[in-house]
């Protein structure tokens, strides 16, 4: 049985929520800094952290 609380975590640069890792990360884990695409994109266009929505 897969246990998750095993799964590596990092901390999102932009929103500061922990995120655990995915299957679709597995190649490049190390690379990934954002917990999604709209932390991705909305730290590009250079909001503040922390947003609130």
């Amino acid at each position: 049985m897969h246990k998750k609380p095993h799964l590596p975590r990092k901390l999102c640069p932009h929103c500061g929520l922990p995120f655990a890792w995915r299957r679709k990360w597995a190649r490049s884990w190390s690379e990934v800094k954002y917990c999604s695409e709209r932390c991705r994109s909305a730290h590009r266009r250079g909001s503040g952290s922390r947003e609130v929505a």
